[in-house]
């Protein structure tokens, strides 16, 4: 009750909610791709199960805050760097991140989908089992971003179930807009690899500031979509000029 109570505990929700929903994009992007790969009638369900696993990994994370003090303590050293458990899961991550998105990337340039030979079919399974692995990594990396922002975990978890219910309510739209567009979609996997080196170069004690990539994301998609814009008015006139007599 008390903390219902402190504006400072509000201010605190909001500002990680407002956190938790820039962190998650990328997760909501990954999803949206693999969950494409499903029959249509499957992939709400997949999209919805992606991001509850992600929800209850990261409240699970949270109450094993000891777990995560644990994972950045050195394990090794290598290349005169110490290497964490955090350090081995975000390197590992970004290596699945660019390999499934650069493989993503192949297929929609190369066409395999379109002629099954070579293809294999994805199934729920498979799909599931891959949004775990990408959900570890960007929970990860967003537990220990809240745990360095917030002290109590009750407003942590808020703010985790928060920005999940908020990404349930706009991920169908964006996973139907990404879809249906290929461009987007195609900048969408570039933004995935580059995600993945960013979380490599952490991994390897480089930070680089998120909100860089996010920026240019944000500039590379607006300008698609001016673009998108303008084919489909071109389109129309030249509809309009073909329906004249």
């Amino acid at each position: 009750m008390e903390l219902l109570t402190d504006p400072q505990a509000w201010i605190a929700f909001a500002t990680l909610t407002a956190l938790e929903l820039v962190l998650g994009i990328d997760n909501i992007i990954f999803i949206s791709i693999l969950v494409d790969k499903l029959p249509p009638e499957k992939r709400e369900l997949a999209r919805r199960i992606g991001l509850f696993m992600a929800m209850f990994m990261r409240i699970g994370l949270l109450l094993l805050l000891s777990v995560i003090v644990g994972l950045v303590e050195p394990l090794f050293t290598a290349f005169g760097k110490d290497i964490s458990g955090r350090d081995l899961i975000l390197i590992s991550g970004g290596l699945f991140l660019i390999w499934k998105s650069t493989g993503e990337i192949h297929q929609s340039l190369e066409g395999e989908e379109d002629h099954g030979g070579s293809a294999v079919k994805a199934t729920m399974f498979a799909i599931i089992l891959q949004i775990m692995v990408i959900d570890l990594v960007f929970s990860l990396d967003s537990i220990i971003t809240a745990v360095g922002m917030v002290d109590e975990v009750a407003i942590m978890i808020a703010a985790v179930i928060a920005s999940v219910g908020l990404m349930m309510a706009f991920a169908s739209g964006i996973g139907r807009f990404v879809s249906n567009h290929p461009s987007i979609k195609m900048l969408a996997l570039t933004f995935l690899v580059v995600v993945g080196v960013v979380l490599m170069a952490e991994g390897l004690g480089h930070h680089i500031p998120k909100g860089y990539i996010y920026f240019a994301m944000a500039f590379s998609v607006i300008v698609e979509m001016l673009n998108i814009r303008f084919r489909k008015r071109a389109k129309n006139v030249v509809q309009l000029h073909q329906n004249m007599p």
